[in-house]
């Protein structure tokens, strides 16, 4: 249904942001929409670790 978002589309959005934030919000939505996207791929890897942890360990039980 929706297609793949382009550079044109992207620009509209940026520029509505633009306009909606102003150019003095921009630098501090940006670093914390980051910070925000850093804590959820940490938070997506630590979760992969102990899934992955946690197949060891059943089976290891299972082994014995």
């Amino acid at each position: 249904m929706l297609g793949r978002i382009g550079p044109p589309e992207l620009l509209v959005i940026l520029g509505l942001v633009l306009v909606v934030f102003g150019p003095k919000k921009l630098p501090e939505i940006g670093r914390s929409f980051g910070k925000s996207l850093k804590e959820f791929r940490l938070a997506t890897k630590e979760i992969k670790e102990s899934v992955d942890l946690g197949d060891v360990d059943t089976a290891d039980t299972k082994e014995t």
